[in-house]
């Protein structure tokens, strides 16, 4: 191990360029990261594995950043790793710069998460320590990784901690070891002045091992990491109580330390001297942005170590891969997202049921086929349908990770960040089960999936007030609505930053499926329905008509001449359906328009959407949404038949009555519309 006089210098040039970043950016957090320096240099210099030639090595260890808040901390000793340059270093927060205020994910340069909401960071850890324990279990020791997190008193605060601190714990994942910087401080108070709690019997209770140490002293941080590297039936905590901005002097000259108002803001503009905490660290107050030669040093050396321990573990994968060739094509086809051969025409669905039960008819053919599939559930998974994946495998459990479900109890945006940390880690395409309802608890997660571009299905059931007796409490309207604008949002790649299907009938769920398992750029929802629906009518083979659901849009039944264009996405379209055939009597000609994803129909070509649904045409949607669910694509040549209320407690064919989803509805809403 390292001299601990030169691993403090190298703590100490951490702080320095901390805090020098936020003093030129003139806005940051530099106590956090100043006090956080000691553990993050003991980790990144003695600890952490990766291949600083290919910072992509599927068996690389993976450290997660939970307050992104504390990025000049990442960003400074990435770049005594050799990750980021000072020049880098000085443009933090700037427009263009590769060091944003929060840090945003970049494999390439060691930062495995964007972080920034308190709490996500480290269940995105958790849910790599799974997909980690999932391919050990079917791949053997090549992956045998340590996923490390950093949690600060904000994200042990964040209620999400209460799930992943249950569910790791539950699980034994003894691969993820988690430090807790303690510092007593958060923005606006003491800790002391919010909680009371006793955090290491809470995750002692949890069957956490837990250690606590003072954690700005080497050797006690050292020695932590090897109990806990060690520990081969828990996860770790490791409480390290450290000091809001360690080494801050006040123009004084005395201690500047342990101050509230150095968490968010320039040390100057905190009521510290900026230079003299710089010298009080062994900078140069005028030239800040230095890396000390022996610190250089000790990186370049530990560069050194680290590609003859990859060398090492390479020699055994290579050995492993010449004994196991079959597994090793199974390893690089699952970390290259290279799906197997699925007939998706074969997949023969019953007539006229519900979405969710067609979703279940597909989760069946997936579980025999997607060998690195997760399907996760919050206690639904009798009810999403999600069981027709279970029913060919069974969950997992402590030391058992041979399955491939997770039943995450009652916790689903917990759920949601474990499943966006499996495809952070790799190797593994995770999809996530509840009721479209409680999409609400996983909306911050949904969001930072899209921003990074991660495609976890999110697989929602119980689309619409047809949940009936339940009542609106459980009954979805204004949710569609919601997470469509994240079809509206285009994240930096330029693309929609989600994909959105609600399908119409058993046929358009299994195309649904065929899309959300090739759609490798971003999250998809897939959203399904608790009750029976009857089939779309269909000339030839009604999956081949369905695969049209690839365009967003398109025709279902078009009568020559047409009068008017009905349109809706889910159940109500073959509502329409019904209603087409009352006005058909009267000579009323209609087409049918299923939108299972207004989203991808507007990145068709204007050539397509003008052939399905052409300006100047009387336009009928019907929703079981807000009517601002539709009303983009009708236009001002129609009206939406929306839900633009709550829900109520009823069996939900009375409620089609009393709502206006009925076939009756269509037709006299079409006839006022068309004035006849």
């Amino acid at each position: 191990m390292n001299d601990n006089s030169l691993m403090n210098k190298a703590a100490d040039n951490i702080r320095i360029l901390s805090a020098s970043m936020v003093e030129k950016a003139k806005s940051g957090h530099p106590g956090g990261a100043m006090g956080g320096a000691d553990f993050i240099n003991v980790l990144f210099s003695e600890f952490l594995e990766y291949d600083p030639e290919n910072p992509t090595w599927e068996s690389r260890d993976r450290f997660f950043l939970d307050p992104g808040h504390m990025s000049p901390m990442l960003y400074s000793v990435l770049c005594l790793s050799g990750k980021f340059s000072l020049d880098e270093l000085k443009q933090f927060r700037q427009w263009g710069s590769p060091c944003p205020g929060h840090p945003e994910i970049d494999v390439q340069r060691g930062i495995e998460n964007t972080s920034g909401p308190l709490g996500q960071g480290h269940a995105f850890a958790a849910g790599a320590a799974i997909a980690a324990k999932f391919l050990k279990a079917r791949l053997g020791d090549i992956m045998d990784q340590t996923i490390y997190a950093y949690i600060s008193d904000g994200g042990i605060q964040e209620e999400i901690s209460q799930g992943v601190g249950r569910i790791a714990g539950h699980l034994g994942l003894d691969n993820f070891i988690m430090f807790y910087d303690s510092n007593d401080v958060q923005l606006s108070t003491k800790t002391s002045v919010v909680t009371s709690e006793n955090v290491a019997k809470k995750y002692e209770a949890w069957n956490w091992k837990v250690i606590t140490i003072n954690g700005n002293d080497v050797e006690e941080i050292r020695n932590a990491l090897k109990e806990a590297k060690a520990e081969k039936e828990r996860p770790t905590l490791i409480i390290g109580k450290t000091i809001m901005g360690k080494g801050a002097v006040a123009p004084d000259g005395s201690s500047f330390e342990g101050q509230i108002s150095t968490h968010g803001q320039p040390l100057s503009a905190a009521g510290a001297d900026f230079e003299k905490t710089i010298k009080n660290l062994g900078g140069d107050p005028n030239d800040p942005f230095k890396i000390f030669p022996e610190v250089a040093e000790l990186y370049r050396k530990r560069r050194g170590e680290l590609k003859e321990i990859v060398a090492g573990k390479k020699a055994r994968y290579n050995k492993w891969a010449k004994a196991n060739p079959e597994l090793a094509i199974k390893k690089e086809k699952w970390f290259s997202r290279e799906l197997p051969d699925i007939d998706w025409s074969s997949i023969q669905q019953k007539p006229n049921i519900a979405t969710r039960a067609a979703s279940a008819t597909v989760l069946e053919t997936l579980a025999k086929k997607v060998e690195n599939m997760i399907v996760a559930s919050a206690d639904l998974s009798n009810s999403d349908k999600t069981d027709g994946f279970l029913k060919h495998t069974r969950p997992f459990a402590k030391g058992d990770f041979t399955g491939a479900f997770l039943q995450v109890g009652v916790a689903e945006f917990t759920m949601a960040c474990l499943c966006i940390g499996m495809s952070l880690h790799g190797g593994v395409i995770p999809a996530c089960g509840t009721f479209f309802v409680f999409s609400d608890y996983m909306k911050p997660a949904i969001r930072i999936a899209a921003l990074m571009e991660k495609p976890v299905i999110f697989i929602w059931t119980h689309d619409a007030f047809r949940v009936g007796e339940d009542g609106p409490t459980h009954q979805p309207v204004e949710q569609e609505a919601q997470i469509r604008l994240m079809e509206k949002l285009q994240n930096h790649s330029g693309q929609n930053s989600m994909l959105v299907l609600r399908p119409a009938d058993a046929n358009e769920t299994t195309v649904a499926w065929k899309m959300a398992i090739e759609n490798a750029k971003t999250p998809t929802g897939l959203i399904f329905s608790r009750q029976n629906i009857k089939d779309l009518p269909a000339k030839t083979s009604r999956y081949q008509e369905a695969l049209q659901t690839e365009k967003g849009a398109y025709i279902v039944e078009d009568d020559l001449n047409y009068d008017a264009i009905l349109l809706a996405s889910g159940s109500e379209v073959s509502t329409l359906v019904e209603g087409a055939e009352l006005l058909r009597k009267e000579g009323i000609k209609l087409r049918i328009v299923s939108v299972p994803s207004e989203g991808l129909f507007r990145k068709q070509s204007i050539e397509y959407q003008e052939s399905v649904l052409p300006k100047g045409k009387k336009k009928f949607g019907l929703t079981a949404g807000l009517s601002v669910t539709l009303e983009g694509l009708v236009g001002a040549d129609g009206i939406v038949w929306g839900m633009n209320s709550f829900g109520f407690s009823a069996p939900y064919k009375v409620l089609d009555e009393k709502l206006g989803y009925t076939a009756q509805n269509v037709y006299e809403q079409v006839k006022k519309l068309l004035n006849k």
